[in-house]
């Protein structure tokens, strides 16, 4: 992978404030997916952007991959869980 010419990806968070400040993916951009904000992100998203998104146990983030993916998204990812996440992608937790 080359930094120059590989954009690291973009980390969504989809659970809750509350959530989030407990602990998320430093570098994690809260979008809630239960206060609605995920249908209104979806549109002023880049479709051709990297995106790796995660929740409290897969479910809210694998249905937000679902719709980027109807929208048109080439690369969203579901990681599961904070914790999964962490495991998967090395990005510390900041609590």
């Amino acid at each position: 992978m080359n930094a120059a010419t590989d954009p690291q990806p973009i980390i969504l968070d989809v659970r809750t404030p509350e959530e989030y400040h407990a602990g998320h993916l430093d570098g994690a951009q809260l979008v809630n997916y239960l206060d609605g904000e995920v249908h209104e992100a979806i549109p002023q998203l880049d479709p051709t952007a990297d995106y790796l998104v995660y929740c409290k146990s897969g479910g809210r983030s694998g249905h937000t991959v679902e719709l980027m993916q109807q929208a048109g998204f080439t690369s969203a990812t579901n990681l599961g869980a904070l914790e999964e996440a962490a495991e998967a992608t090395g990005i510390a937790v900041v609590r």
